[in-house]
């Protein structure tokens, strides 16, 4: 093999790993059908966004960065997240500098977050309202899986309540079916942009009878390594209490979240729903939900039917009343379910009742009652394929959803050790089809700190996951919901000696 050779397909390999965003395949050169065979490598690069986490002097908001244990990464990397519009003046990370925290110009503390090794989680705080968005990124052994969550906790006033999210990768397209400007809401669309150029944005929103003409939400700029935050009830003539709201991206790439704070019910991130798809699923409904209302959208030329059922520890069940929701091309659809999982654990799927028709949807969840509610959402999402992480689970206040919509699923899940101290632990569950668990976590033995789960499918069928956050405050049931997709640690990369062999002729 000459040197040409050689040097392509290493260029190949190592474009795919950086990438981990989609599999790379080779045209067959040679004319021949025959498959070709291909690797699961780690990513080696990943870039992950936080938002500004609050408006209220009172929040108070926790970081916490987890890289799970990975084989072929080798024993270099870093990882760091930095207040957005900050970067390092030297190139070095805080990690290197021996502190967490570092000082800008005007004497103020910015925020970031520095993991120490894969394995461990590591934490950080912020107080107030000046907290920043932070744009983070991890290279080598810290890449593959890195998951970070920021969860708030803000004890009175609008939006009390505690509100968390995962920290997302840049993209160039988002939906979030469940958005509203009704009077007692105030969202936001949070849009951070992690490159060195500006990133341009639409913001498109969707009520109950289509799309809502505006230009205000036409060309937004996100300058480099910046965040902007769009007030929806400003982008709209009229409230709307049932909005999707449809991000895409002209120029560059963002990271985007909804922030939904309501005057009386709390509030909570929403985060996107999952790509328009047939049949969805909505994991991890809490078993106490007194109210919840499923928001649909149709983003084609053609109408939607969709069966709704619950997955409950038993198998499958139909709301009565609600067995199907339709939904007219354009336009969002919005059905209460009230008290759905009456007590026990439970997670919505939707598959159509006829043609297959790419729907959006998300769900709006309320615990308590009385003055005493709190609200969170759970958006459609992807299935776990080789591997999910959850960051930030406490002692207490943890509850890990696992639901095989189709065929039984054999699932293995890893508690990590805790940031302060303390042992992994593992255990397998078989989750039967059409059922929904919680399941009992495997806690680390001597935990100090907080600690990471990860979901790996063993065998059986497709599994969707889910973790719910708890922490009661003044009578009044505080909970953040996000879902656990998979990780994309790894990325698959072609056998390059075998595609390009036509080189070494």
């Amino acid at each position: 093999m000459n040197r040409t050779t050689v040097s392509l397909i290493a260029g190949v390999a190592a474009l795919a790993a950086v990438t981990g965003f989609a599999s790379m395949s080779e045209p067959d050169t040679s004319g021949s059908d025959t498959a070709k065979a291909a690797s699961q490598l780690p990513v080696e690069r990943t870039s992950l966004l936080c938002p500004a986490p609050s408006t209220s002097d009172l929040a108070e908001t926790a970081y916490t960065s987890f890289t799970p244990v990975a084989e072929g990464t080798g024993d270099d990397g870093t990882a760091e997240l930095t207040a957005a519009g900050e970067e390092p003046a030297d190139g070095k990370t805080d990690a290197d500098k021996g502190d967490k925290k570092d000082d800008d110009k005007d004497g103020k503390e910015k925020a970031v977050l520095t993991p120490k090794e894969p394995g461990k989680p590591v934490t950080g705080e912020a107080s107030g309202a000046e907290s920043p968005a932070l744009v983070g990124t991890a290279e080598g052994r810290f890449a593959p899986g890195w998951t970070v969550q920021q969860t708030t906790e803000i004890a009175a006033g609008s939006g009390r309540g505690l509100l968390g999210t995962n920290c997302t990768a840049p993209d160039t397209e988002f939906w979030f079916p469940g958005a509203s400007t009704a009077k007692e809401r105030t969202d936001y669309a949070h849009l951070t942009n992690p490159d060195d150029s500006a990133a341009v944005a639409d913001i498109e929103l969707y009520g109950k009878d289509g799309a809502l003409k505006s230009t205000v939400g036409e060309g937004i700029q996100i300058p480099p390594h910046s965040s902007e935050a769009v007030l929806l009830s400003t982008l709209v003539d009229e409230p709307q209490t049932n909005l999707t709201v449809h991000v895409t991206v002209r120029s560059g790439r963002v990271a985007a979240a909804v922030q939904a704070i309501d005057d009386k019910l709390g509030g909570d991130w929403l985060g996107p729903s999952t790509d328009p798809a047939g049949s969805l699923v909505l994991p991890g409904i809490p078993k106490d939900a007194t109210s919840v209302r499923l928001v649909a959208f149709a983003p084609g030329d053609a109408d939607a039917d969709l069966k709704v059922r619950l997955a409950s520890p038993n198998g499958p069940i139909t709301p009565a009343g609600n067995e199907t929701l339709h939904i007219k091309a354009g336009m969002t659809a919005a059905i209460d379910l009230g008290d759905v999982t009456r007590g026990e654990a439970g997670s919505l799927m939707l598959t159509p009742t006829g043609r297959l028709t790419p729907v959006v949807a998300a769900l709006k969840v309320t615990r308590g009652k009385g003055d005493k509610q709190e609200t969170a959402f759970i958006p459609a999402t992807a299935p776990v394929d080789t591997r999910a992480t959850a960051a930030d689970n406490r002692a207490k206040g943890s509850t890990l959803s696992l639901v095989a919509p189709g065929r039984a699923a054999k699932v293995k899940v890893t508690a990590s050790a805790g940031s302060g101290g303390g042992t992994a632990a593992s255990k397998t569950y078989t989750i039967k089809g059409g059922t929904t668990q919680n399941v009992e976590l495997p806690v680390p033995s001597g935990l100090k700190g907080t600690y990471a789960l990860t979901v790996e499918p063993q065998s059986g069928g497709p599994v969707y996951a889910s973790r719910m956050l708890e922490e009661a405050s003044g009578g009044v049931p505080m909970f953040t919901v996000q879902t656990l997709p998979d990780d994309r640690g790894t990325v698959e990369v072609p056998d390059a000696a075998q595609d390009l062999s036509v080189l070494q002729k």
